[in-house]
């Protein structure tokens, strides 16, 4: 990370729990609240993936614990979370972030697609955050961030059920801010636009792709994992104490 950018003291040391961190935006989360001195752990089924972040992410005062876990099996999410507390101690952050994008059509979908995708987009935020309440209730506090996405809000076709799922984050989020609110408890959307992985890059970004965001981003060039990360920063830390029930968008400008 560059010196330019902000450093939160209150992220130090604090414990961080990130679903789906080994690739992608999850990652950068993970190496982000790592070098911001914070005791992370962090669940993915990607091995490989989160192995070679382990290795890529040094120099930091608390190396990231990775707990493999796939986060449909909610029996396998309760141990996971309870393996990665006994490390990282009472979990203060969740960064619910695990998800599947995976294009799919309207008139093909089964009732067994629909249950699937709402297992890995939504259920999975629902019940990490009841797992860690009792953390956070008796620390005093903490932040819950919810990640959504602008795809439902632009209409965008090709993924019906994944806009389904993540629209409903924002249900979640403002279903559960006033009853945790009254534990100090914090819980936002942060709603990226077309943040450019490697992924993105490999599977669907072409000229076309291209010229769309030149097109409609405000801003100019690629949104990217790392400006999602630095806006969970704000989220996670003690800065952001009054905010919770929101939405927070980075797209550049887009919706």
């Amino acid at each position: 990370m560059a010196d330019a950018y902000a450093t939160y003291p209150s992220l130090r040391d604090r414990a961080v729990l990130v679903t789906g961190g080994a690739s992608g935006i999850g990652a950068s989360f993970v190496e982000h609240f790592a070098r911001q001195g914070a005791k992370v752990a962090f669940l993915d089924v990607d091995d490989a993936s989160a192995a070679k972040l382990r290795v890529s992410i040094s120099g930091v005062p608390h190396d990231p614990l990775y707990v493999h876990c796939d986060i449909t099996d909610l029996d396998a999410l309760h141990a996971a979370i309870d393996k990665a507390r006994a490390f990282v101690g009472p979990v203060a952050v969740l960064v619910n972030n695990a998800a599947n994008d995976a294009r799919h059509a309207f008139g093909d979908t089964t009732p067994a697609d629909f249950d699937r995708s709402i297992a890995v987009n939504l259920r999975h935020q629902y019940f990490a955050t009841q797992a860690v309440r009792g953390d956070m209730r008796r620390s005093g506090g903490g932040s819950v961030i919810c990640l959504g996405s602008t795809g439902w809000m632009k209409k965008n076709a090709g993924y019906p059920l994944y806009a389904m799922a993540k629209a409903a984050v924002h249900g979640l989020v403002n279903g559960l801010a006033r009853e945790l609110g009254r534990e100090r408890i914090r819980i936002n959307a942060l709603v990226p636009g077309w943040v450019i992985t490697e992924k993105q890059r490999r599977l669907w970004l072409d000229a076309e792709g291209e010229a769309e965001i030149a097109r409609v981003q405000c801003l100019p060039g690629y949104l990217m994992a790392d400006d999602l990360a630095r806006a969970a920063l704000f989220l996670a830390a003690d800065d952001s104490r009054m905010c919770t029930g929101q939405s927070f968008v980075v797209d550049g400008g887009w919706v």
